[in-house]
Order: structure tokens, then C-alpha cells, then sequence
């Protein structure tokens, strides 16, 4: 296993839409297992692979208080959503330190290929709801940011490319 690399808001290659995984092979899961490491390294709940360069449709989660219950979910499709919608406070690890509220519905249930390429269905309320949105998201090329104001965003990415001009020096 290894630590991969998180790409950074505004990094451009957050806005690449992910193409469906064709096979779940040994590449695959070697990729999964890498990014469960680098999602709980640095403290996340979920990470899609986008965030870590690589553009296929897969997404890891652990909602779990003990940190021990990882779901994984290839080729993920929504295939139903509550009526309601509840406005949720949100990170990212590709935004590092910026928290924000964001609205999403508060179920959904979602189709997805488990870490075996087994078809699943997975119905989801609360956090992890929320969670598998804001990573589904970032599979289409959309980082939770741009649900903010143009303002708001602005400052985000001045504060990101601060701090990334920061770290190199």
C-alpha cells in the first residue's frame, strides 16, 4: 500500500469527469486499498479518485467512529433521493481547513460495484448521505466550493493558492 498524493483546490484536474471503472481487477483493488490508507492518513471520510489523479469512478468512505468500516463503491449512480434537503456543514481534503454548508438531500439510495465487483445497493441518511453526494460530486468534476458564492469561492482559492505558494517555500 502507499500514500497517494491529494490533489489541491483549484487544481485544474479536479474538473475532470471520471470515466466508469471496466474491470475490478488487481489494479483496481491495489488502488482501493491505497486509497483507504491515504483517506484515513489524513483524517477524511471519504475520497473519490479523482482527488488523487486518477480519473475512474470510484469512491471510499468510513463514516464509522471507530474507523474500521470502509465502503466501497464503483460506478456509483443514484438511483433515489429523498424529498428532503437539509443544509450540512462540509470539508474536503482537497480544500484543507475550509469548512462551508452546503444543502444535499438527506437520503439517497445508490447502485455501485463493492471492492469484489459485486453489484450492491446502498441506502444512506445522515452523514453518510452526505458523504457519498460530495464524492459523487467530485467523479463529475465538481468540488463542494463551487455550491458557494462567487465570493466565497474566491476567497477559497486565494487562501489555497496562499498556502500552496506557502508550502513550496
Amino acid at each position: 500500500m502507499a500514500l497517494l498524493p491529494i490533489l489541491c483546490y483549484p487544481d485544474p484536474k479536479l474538473h475532470t469527469i471520471a470515466k466508469p471503472v471496466g474491470m475490478v481487477d488487481a489494479r483496481i483493488k491495489s488502488l482501493i486499498a491505497d486509497m483507504l490508507e491515504t483517506m484515513y492518513e489524513a483524517k477524511g471520510i471519504g475520497l473519490a479518485a479523482t482527488q488523487v489523479n486518477v480519473h475512474e469512478r470510484l469512491i471510499v468512505i468510513d463514516t464509522s467512529e471507530q474507523r474500521d468500516a470502509p465502503l466501497v463503491l464503483i460506478n456509483p449512480t443514484i438511483v433515489w433521493t429523498s424529498a428532503e434537503r437539509h443544509l450540512n456543514e462540509e470539508g474536503c481534503l482537497s480544500v484543507p481547513g475550509i469548512y462551508d454548508g452546503v444543502e444535499r438531500f438527506d437520503a439517497v439510495k445508490v447502485e455501485a460495484l463493492d471492492a469484489d465487483g459485486t453489484s450492491r445497493l446502498i441506502e444512506a441518511d445522515g452523514l453518510l448521505a452526505v458523504c457519498v453526494q460530495h464524492e459523487m460530486d467530485h467523479l463529475m468534476g465538481k468540488v463542494f466550493v463551487e455550491y458557494l458564492s462567487p465570493l466565497k469561492r474566491n476567497r477559497i482559492k486565494t487562501k489555497m493558492l496562499k498556502a500552496q505558494r506557502e508550502a513550496r517555500t
